[in-house]
């Protein structure tokens, strides 16, 4: 028996692997820019640019801040000074949305739960970003909708943003809605300010701490995607 009707899907490190992509993009601008850079220069910048997403869903910053500031931070931590950062983060994003890595055979488990279920996306990611990682993927023929954040003009966990998503799909009803991710800043949070379910994508078992995580409802708590088929299905116990 169904317990849910709807689903709302976040994509970065839940239905796709960012971790990969933004892996392959940073070093593909950089030599694209003549250097090579190793791991320790990946985890930097993964570091800053997970700060400038963060004060994005506080409302401290405009999306346009986050996609310029990230570089500018880098550069200086780097001391790089010979490259322009709007010409390098233009580079770095086209390639960010050429490549798509899937998370527990995600697009198989989306399209068989289309036969049961409304699934929408759930993004704070670049428009022409994730539409192209969504049609390379093939989630765009999967999915009912898709709702990018840029778009709607206000970021998860906004209410703005799930309000204009609810008010875009006919009958409605937050009572049969769940929202799958992996942030609790962003995922779990919004589902909390929405009012409907919420399930936490934690594949590493991870044990926050901190404030927020006290304050959080999550209803469920997955390692695998696939798990998400006992509680949609009123399995789960």
């Amino acid at each position: 028996m169904k317990q849910f009707e709807y689903i709302f899907w976040d994509v970065d490190q839940t239905l796709l692997d960012f971790e990969k992509s933004e892996d392959y993009a940073l070093k593909y601008t950089f030599r694209k820019y003549g250097r090579m850079i190793d791991q320790s220069i990946v985890r930097l910048y993964s570091g800053i640019n997970d700060s400038y997403w963060k004060r994005l869903e506080k409302g401290e910053i405009t999306k346009a801040e986050v996609l310029r500031g990230r570089f500018v931070t880098l550069f200086e931590k780097l001391q790089i000074t010979d490259v322009l950062v709007e010409e390098f983060a233009a580079v770095y994003q086209k390639a960010l949305g050429s490549v798509y890595y899937y998370r527990d055979d995600s697009f198989l488990l989306c399209n068989e739960l289309r036969r049961d279920f409304k699934q929408y996306v759930v993004t704070n990611g670049v428009t022409k970003t994730q539409e192209s990682k969504l049609k390379l993927s093939g989630f765009n023929r999967v999915m009912d909708d898709i709702f990018i954040s840029e778009t709607v003009g206000a970021p998860k966990p906004a209410t703005e943003f799930f309000e204009y998503c609810f008010s875009a799909i006919p009958g409605f009803s937050k009572e049969k809605a769940i929202i799958i991710g992996d942030s609790l800043s962003s995922d779990m949070l919004g589902g909390n300010n929405a009012g409907i379910s919420c399930c936490w994508y934690n594949p590493t078992g991870e044990v926050p701490e901190g404030e927020l995580y006290s304050q959080l409802r999550i209803d469920y708590e997955i390692r695998n995607l696939w798990e998400i088929k006992d509680i949609l299905y009123g399995r789960y116990c």
